[in-house]
């Protein structure tokens, strides 16, 4: 009966994953820079890539994990791991001017992975790929929210804000699915 029940499953739920470019369907988007008019193609700049996706604000108690965020990211991108983070005032913690977003960000924690414009990331105005996570996992409850996409797109997994970048099992979780 289970193995029935997990065919049907798979027959009724979209797939994750654009097999024809590689691409996550969460990540199968465009979305401008933090403070620029330039614009990152999550879906090149993702493909084949463990992703991991924060929800950010500049003045919540977890800012600070943008320093291991940023750790993370230097110790483990060269095996493949890409961050990407989502700056949204969502739960009215975020400065007004992306301008002041990016230098908490580039300046104040020295994040040099990929930091998207400041955009909405739960409800019905969640940019596209908060919907897709959302959707797959659960919508972000508070800033700092992690989500990890398999480079196939094949599973999305939720980490809490609670949950540290370093040390812990979100880092373990990474150092698995980049050894696999």
């Amino acid at each position: 009966m289970a193995r029935y029940l997990g065919l049907l499953f798979a027959l009724l739920l979209p797939p994750v994953a654009n097999a024809a470019d590689g691409c996550a369907d969460a990540l199968d988007t465009t979305v401008r820079k933090l403070h620029s008019q330039q614009t990152l193609d999550l879906c090149a700049l993702t493909r084949n890539k463990l992703t991991l996706v924060v929800n950010t604000a500049s003045q919540c108690g977890y800012t600070p994990q943008f320093k291991d965020l940023e750790a993370l990211y230097q110790s483990y991108r060269e095996q493949g791991l890409i961050v990407v983070g989502f700056p949204s005032d969502d739960f009215r913690q975020e400065l007004n001017s992306e301008s002041d977003t990016a230098e908490v960000c580039y300046v104040n924690y020295g994040v040099t992975f990929p930091m998207a414009a400041t955009s909405s990331v739960k409800g019905d105005n969640a940019n596209p790929v908060f919907q897709a996570l959302g959707a797959a996992t659960q919508a972000p409850g508070w800033n700092f929210n992690k989500y990890l996409v398999a480079a196939d797109g094949s599973l999305i997994r939720h980490f809490p804000a609670a949950a540290e970048p370093r040390g812990g099992e979100l880092e373990a979780a990474i150092r698995d699915a980049l050894n696999r």
